[in-house]
């Protein structure tokens, strides 16, 4: 679905599309613009140099913060190049040590779970959620009561979940804490802003407890597989050109059964 590369969503509030749309990432990851006399930046994206000019561009004003949710290669790479460009104050969650994550992200502020930015035209508070990756971040907006998700959840799909940084246990366990904060919207990293938080929320946890229901029926049946095996068992719903995006899913599902006690290996095999 086409999105507006540039929209007001609310006063003070703005959203800029970057050009990188794909399979992963939708119509493109989304950067946010708060304020209008000094301005916050979420989640410029990757480096993309008419990207970093259209948000300086759209900005209007000095950019004195730059925020990210997490270090994936989708969402933060442009932060430090564009926190060096105009002096503005990196801050986040450092990048885990591991594959696909931007090293290059190295915050001058490291955010804690309730730290808030408070300026004189608006408040933001991070909520650390891990799960999708160690070091997620979502941001409540107050004066909206919106919630700013990153790849915690996304328009109308699912994120993978890809061990060791990512974790299902934990990713639910976030989720189920966003749905109690009772927010008027989501605004996530890819896609438009969700107005129904807890239906879109109760979707998400749902298809995943659906999904390890499923993993739980192929254990049951075929023991002793390895991921690699269980996936057309458990993915019938889902083209074989994603197996290989499913077997990391599926991962973090058997090791979220193995922590509650539903799920050992062996070797690599499963049951």
């Amino acid at each position: 679905p086409q999105m507006e590369p540039y929209a007001v969503l609310r006063p003070g509030l703005r959203r800029l599309v970057a050009p990188n749309p794909s399979m992963m990432t939708g119509p493109g990851t989304n950067t946010y613009l708060f304020g209008s006399a000094a301005v916050a930046v979420l989640d410029p994206g990757p480096v993309i140099a008419r990207h970093l000019e259209a948000i300086q561009r759209m900005a209007d004003a000095p950019i004195r913060w730059v925020l990210v949710t997490h270090t994936h290669p989708d969402h933060s790479p442009a932060a430090a190049v564009l926190a060096k460009e105009t002096g503005a104050e990196l801050i986040g969650m450092p990048a885990p040590v591991g594959v696909h994550q931007d090293e290059s992200f190295q915050p001058d502020r490291v955010l804690a779970d309730g730290d808030q930015l408070t300026t004189d035209e608006f408040s933001i508070r991070a909520i650390h959620t891990p799960g999708h990756a160690s070091n997620h971040v979502c941001f409540h907006h107050e004066a909206s009561n919106w919630i700013f998700t990153g790849d915690q959840v996304i328009d109308g799909s699912t994120v993978v979940i890809n061990p060791p940084d990512g974790n299902m246990k934990q990713y639910i366990e976030s989720l189920r804490r966003l749905r109690s904060l009772e927010s008027d919207a989501l605004a996530p990293g890819h896609g438009e802003v969700i107005k129904g938080p807890e239906r879109a929320i109760d979707w998400i946890i749902d298809h995943r407890l659906e999904r390890e229901a499923k993993v739980l029926v192929a254990l049951k049946a075929n023991p002793g597989l390895t991921t690699h095996e269980l996936v057309p068992h458990v993915y019938r719903d889902v083209d074989k050109k994603l197996y290989g995006l499913a077997e990391r899913s599926l991962l973090a599902h058997l090791i979220k059964l193995e922590e509650d006690g539903a799920a050992t290996s062996r070797d690599g095999r499963w049951v």
